[in-house]
């Protein structure tokens, strides 16, 4: 069931990877991670398709919903580097119908722009420029408790629109030709629609997706669409693989995204210089994130550390975690970039990426 390698001392890590089978009922999944550059850890296993029985494959490509926020920002961040775009601005400078005006580029990325829900609807899910136009024309929520809350798809297509705005490529585009293509990454903002027979099929399993009504006005406008009882349906449909949505739109092999943040590390032929990195994982606001009580802390568009640690304990951990127990990311000051991928969507709390990172922490030493 268990294909890969690992270096030597990283033995720990497998056998982590493995309880995961054995003890929790690891449907298919996949980790990797890179040490100062060397590719220490690339494990993966299980099944990729429940109803099929297909094999999770070397070659698998999977859904990683908000990992893909680390990529969109990665852009953002590229566009900085190249003076195109400062963190300072004003979004409307930038995408002149964007009605809050005052709402800096920071503060988009950095989940402050009081739009986290679509107040049009979600008719339009898959359609960009529909969902972008609505998002430009909606006047920013005034409850105070909007003011750091997470933008779980509107985030998306706001950096998207202003990649497109300042570039003219989607999201997507920019990504695979900035870094997908320079540093062979198996990484995806959209999957491309001759690789969607590497695509996994995304479980969830029964009660961990609920529709219960809420009193809370300001939870029942935040309803996360993609997170009801059927959304497997949409998650594996054709036009979801290729929408490209920015913000939970990414596919990725395990060993993709860990050689990406380890670029991100300044290992190998690295997109974005040091200062670009330090100044992406540099932090921009910590605070309790209104419905779910707990306290979330982001730079541009990366998540720093929380005292949940579900990117591992070291303090100067950035990176994206993904729902249902995808995480993605990297320790500056021991040289390590690590992806964890799976196909069960799970809820919290969900220890198969916590034993994987402790194991790889207890590796490290």
């Amino acid at each position: 069931m268990i294909n890969g390698r690992t270096a030597a001392g990283f033995e720990g890590v497998a056998e982590a990877f493995s309880r995961n089978f054995a003890e929790r009922g690891e449907l298919g999944a996949a980790f990797a991670a890179y040490q100062d550059g060397e590719l220490v850890v690339d494990l993966w296993g299980g099944t990729a398709d429940r109803d099929t029985g297909r094999e999770w494959t070397r070659d698998a490509a999977q859904l990683m919903f908000s990992g893909t926020k680390g990529l969109a920002a990665a852009c953002v961040l590229l566009l900085v580097q190249r003076g195109q775009v400062s963190l300072d601005d004003p979004l409307s400078r930038y995408w002149p119908e964007f009605r809050a005006g005052e709402t800096t580029v920071a503060e988009v990325l950095s989940h402050q722009a009081r739009l986290a829900w679509v107040e049009a609807g979600y008719a339009d899910l898959l359609d960009h420029d529909a969902m972008a136009a609505h998002l430009a024309a909606q006047a920013p929520a005034t409850d105070p408790r909007a003011a750091f809350m997470y933008h779980a798809i509107t985030w998306g297509w706001l950096v998207d629109e202003l990649i497109r705005r300042v570039d003219g490529r989607t999201a997507g585009q920019f990504f695979a030709e900035e870094f997908a293509t320079p540093l062979d990454l198996e990484v995806w903002i959209g999957l491309p629609d001759e690789l969607h027979w590497r695509a996994t099929s995304m479980v969830a399993p029964d009660g961990v997706l609920v529709d219960e009504p809420q009193t809370d006005p300001l939870l029942q406008l935040n309803r996360n669409p993609l997170w009801v009882p059927g959304a497997e349906k949409i998650w594996n449909s054709p036009e979801y693989r290729s929408a490209g949505l920015a913000a939970v739109g990414g596919f990725a092999t395990a060993r993709g995204m860990a050689r990406f943040y380890a670029s991100l590390l300044g290992e190998g032929e690295g997109v974005l210089r040091p200062e670009t990195v330090e100044l992406g994982r540099r932090e921009i606001r910590r605070g309790i994130e209104p419905t779910w009580g707990a306290e979330i802390a982001y730079g541009a568009g990366f998540e720093l550390q929380v005292p949940g640690a579900h990117l591992g304990r070291p303090a100067d951990v950035f990176g994206h975690g993904g729902a249902g127990g995808s995480r993605h990311g990297a320790w500056p000051t021991r040289g390590i970039a690590f992806s964890y991928v799976m196909n069960e969507v799970r809820t919290k709390p969900d220890d198969r990426p916590l034993d994987l990172l402790t194991a790889l922490e207890k590796a490290v030493g």
